[in-house]
């Protein structure tokens, strides 16, 4: 069940010992991304002729659909800068996006477009004065964002048993130490690691708690069309004066490369979107103007685009919950993905026959794994969980969305997605998964 082994030395920085450079120490005592840094490992790997099972990196598997494509095409020829803010229409089309899809009033005006909501969330931590608080499991980019900036960073751990969710009472609790304290809160549903999404109810009481204490809420939303029953709820719906809503075209539309995020702001916190439009201006001035063009496409929707939605539903929906059967077949215990495109496979219940090939942290199966079977997952600590947890970030997307999405479309749309449809069309997944259950079984 073993691949080759495999060492890759990375080349040292030439410039590091120089004496006159020098370098926010904010900064310096980073890595790089965990999730890029895993699909650079990842094709060099490939490159050596190794054979590699991508389920680290989180990129769609789904093209970008053809009548966005198209409007991108048309307008190539859009060169000049446009507002910082971003296009008029865009906007536009953003707020009523959120209208008809969340049933959330946003006004055009308190819209700021940037180059992929990870560029809006960066200056946002800048800007704001404020305490970030993150519950844990949570997106790889959050807090070295946060250390680069030196911003201080509260983590709420959360517990397996409430499926990685954030409780209002573990809320309550961080909040009561200091009540007057400015907190800013970044909640990801469906969430990128565990694939766990939020009830109308459990937001409804999770924004009693941020009303309460007047904590201001980043929902970073970015996945809400892919939850699995096509009814995301937004938790703007009830703390509106203090939700930003966070989204882009990088996962429900398959245009990661593309770069293209919103931020939704409250008219009560114009302020804040206003410092945030300052700060862009002298950074990234303002987003590419043929994307923001195609963008407006993307976000007025239609049957074409209705469509495509549900079918990438459909495959990731059918592909999640098989794999997490197969997982807890093999006796991984794993919570039951809701949207998005991720599982947080906890492999505890291995520790004692792991310890005995001196596997003892989630890094270090993680590279164990990616040596001997060519599987590529993130260990949970870069996702501020324990070493010795042994929890890791899985994401099925190894598979061509285009073929994919083309079979989906033979099957009567009340016909279930079946085993075999996922051996032809996500098969590099299925023999991934297989191989990754297959090594836990000889250890």
């Amino acid at each position: 069940m073993s691949a080759n082994p495999v060492t890759i030395d990375l080349p040292s920085n030439a410039f590091s010992d120089a004496p006159h450079v020098h370098l926010n120490l904010n900064a310096r005592s980073l890595s790089k991304s965990a999730t890029l840094a895993i699909n650079e490992r990842s094709n060099q790997l490939s490159s050596a002729g190794h054979k590699l099972y991508r389920l680290g990196l989180g990129q769609s598997p789904f093209p970008v659909p053809d009548i966005v494509v198209q409007e991108l095409k048309n307008n190539a020829h859009q060169k000049d800068y446009l507002p910082v803010q971003g296009l008029p229409a865009l906007r536009q089309a953003v707020s009523e996006y959120c209208a008809r899809k969340y049933n959330v009033d946003a006004d055009a005006d308190s819209i700021l477009i940037g180059p992929g909501s990870k560029e809006l969330l960066f200056i946002l931590q800048l800007v704001y004065y404020g305490e970030l608080v993150i519950p844990s499991p949570s997106w790889v980019a959050y807090t070295p964002q946060a250390q680069i900036i030196g911003r201080q960073i509260r983590w709420i751990s959360t517990r397996k048993e409430n499926n990685w969710l954030l409780m209002p009472e573990e809320l309550e609790r961080l909040c009561r130490e200091d009540p007057h304290r400015p907190r800013l809160l970044i909640l990801n549903y469906p969430s990128n690691p565990t694939g766990a999404t939020y009830s109308a109810s459990q937001l409804q009481e999770l924004a009693m708690v941020a009303k309460r204490y007047k904590v201001i809420l980043l929902s970073d939303e970015i996945y809400g069309e892919l939850e699995f029953d096509g009814n995301h709820c937004s938790i703007a719906n009830y703390y509106p004066e203090g939700t930003i809503i966070s989204g882009g075209l990088s996962k429900w539309c398959g245009a990661g490369g593309w770069r293209l995020g919103a931020f939704v702001f409250p008219q009560s916190l114009q302020w804040l979107m206003d410092s945030m439009a300052v700060v862009a201006s002298e950074t990234f001035t303002s987003t590419s103007a043929p994307i923001q063009y195609a963008a407006v496409r993307a976000f007025t929707g239609g049957d074409e685009i209705e469509q495509y939605l549900v079918q990438s539903r459909r495959i990731v929906s059918t592909l999640g919950l098989h794999i997490t059967k197969v997982l807890r077949t093999a006796g991984m215990d794993v919570t039951q993905p809701m949207g998005g495109f991720y599982l947080f496979p906890d492999f505890s219940s291995w520790q004692e026959k792991l310890a005995k090939h001196r596997i003892y942290t989630s890094p270090a199966l993680c590279e164990t794994l990616l040596q001997e079977t060519g599987v590529a997952i993130l260990p949970g600590t870069e996702f501020g969980r324990p070493a010795t947890e042994l929890t890791a970030r899985l994401a099925y997307v190894d598979f061509d969305g285009a073929k994919a999405l083309r079979a989906a479309e033979w099957y009567c749309e009340n016909d279930e997605l079946d085993p075999y449809f996922l051996e032809s069309y996500c098969g590099n997944v299925m023999e991934g998964i297989n191989r990754l259950c297959g090594w836990f079984a000889v250890k």
